[in-house]
């Protein structure tokens, strides 16, 4: 007697010990990019500035363009953006760190007002060393440092970024096989990367014309009630647009703080007034609507993924939050179908479940045969007998002969 076969079920993983190896590996991969990310984020960075800047390719080819001077067209496009972002990041944190330097005295005197006040109103001595220590000129000082010291990471994805596209066009050619050498069997995975390359790319822009619009309106509304260097807090309000969800208050804490120094409580409260008018119109009532329409990101997991980022390759992870949280999205939850429910916990629309088309009536025992089956196949009609039905008549006889 043949002895049995252990199942297929019985000889897998189980889905607990499944689980935890890929919590396991998750970790990893987590910890080795943690202690790379001052290679990983100026990589990224670049991949995300290429992407915004490839339809300039096609567009320059269709017209007529030849190839190398098309990525050429990519590359300086590319470094203009880089370059602008370095130089704005550079004026808006050496001009942040020289006001606080300038307002020390008037810094330093606020803060022990601030800590007094608190007392004076029966918060214990902790507490209010807690937090009148929030506006300590080392810690602004030291955001100072954090918003300029992005800009080495851009100066790096410089390189980067023109290493890519180089690699990227010679490669394009044996990208443009990959469907005639695959066939069919490669359309899921051209869709998940179309989807990516478009969804980061329509997330980008719609931040940049929100952000220069609400970056607009703030520097014009401070330059109008006094507040001191508009200009920078301008930028500011720019750059921190790119950061979901917390972005509005990290732009609004230093104007709002230079303020409460320089003209007290009313600038003070004046400021948080403009801030809270303007971006929460267009921020939160308007801008909302056209990323979610890009990125389909629930707002739990673009608030998390902004400090889950920042915490594994700093400063820059929370501006490419976004980007990368759709592409692990990508290459684990899309690329698995048994992963519709989390995808469409994620945000994604596009993972629910069609409707189910309603059930087909019985047919009636002398309804015709469908026009794509066999005649020869369908059952043959049976017939009861109807009560009701009339007998049949019975022929005539014939006469009867003559003698």
């Amino acid at each position: 007697m043949s002895s049995a076969q252990p199942s297929p079920a019985s000889s897998g993983l189980s889905p607990m010990l499944r689980v935890l190896l890929g919590l396991a590996a998750a970790v990893v991969v987590l910890v080795g990019l943690s202690w790379a990310r001052e290679i990983v984020g100026p990589l990224a960075l670049a991949a995300v500035i290429v992407i915004i800047c490839h339809p300039l390719h096609g567009l320059l080819r269709r017209r007529g363009w030849p190839a190398w001077t098309a990525t050429t067209a990519v590359v300086l496009l590319a470094y203009i953006i880089l370059t602008a972002m370095a130089l704005l990041l550079w004026f808006a944190g050496t001009q942040f760190a020289r006001l606080v330097v300038d307002y020390l005295g008037q810094l330093q005197a606020t803060v022990d007002g601030i800590e007094e006040w608190l007392a004076a109103m029966g918060w214990d001595g902790q507490a209010a060393d807690t937090i009148a220590s929030l506006l300590e000129p080392s810690r602004l000082l030291s955001l100072a440092t954090s918003v300029s010291g992005m800009v080495v990471a851009v100066a790096v994805g410089l390189f980067f970024v023109l290493a890519y596209v180089i690699f990227m066009a010679a490669d394009a050619a044996r990208y443009g096989r990959l469907r005639a050498v695959f066939g069919h069997s490669v359309d899921a995975t051209l869709a998940r990367i179309r989807t990516f390359n478009v969804g980061t790319r329509r997330y980008y822009i719609v931040n940049a014309i929100f952000g220069a619009v609400v970056a607009i309106i703030d520097g014009i509304a401070l330059a109008a009630i006094g507040v001191p260097a508009p200009v920078v807090w301008a930028i500011l309000a720019f750059v921190t647009n790119f950061i979901p969800n917390i972005g509005f208050v990290l732009g609004l804490i230093p104007p709002a703080i230079l303020a409460l120094v320089v003209g007290g409580w009313p600038l003070f409260l004046a400021v948080i007034a403009i801030y809270s008018v303007v971006n929460v119109v267009l921020q939160v009532l308007i801008q909302p609507k056209f990323v979610a329409d890009a990125v389909s990101l629930s707002l739990t997991l673009s608030f998390f993924s902004v400090i889950f980022w920042t915490f594994i390759i700093g400063p820059l992870g929370a501006i490419l939050s976004i980007p990368l949280t759709l592409l692990v999205r990508a290459l684990i939850l899309e690329a698995d179908p048994d992963a519709r429910v989390l995808r469409w916990l994620s945000g994604d629309r596009d993972a629910a479940p069609t409707a189910e088309p309603p059930p087909v009536a019985a047919a009636a025992p002398d309804a015709p045969v469908a026009p794509d089956s066999d005649p020869s196949d369908a059952p043959a009609p049976t017939t009861t007998p109807d009560a009701s039905a009339a007998p049949e008549t019975p022929p005539p006889l014939p006469p009867p002969p003559r003698d």
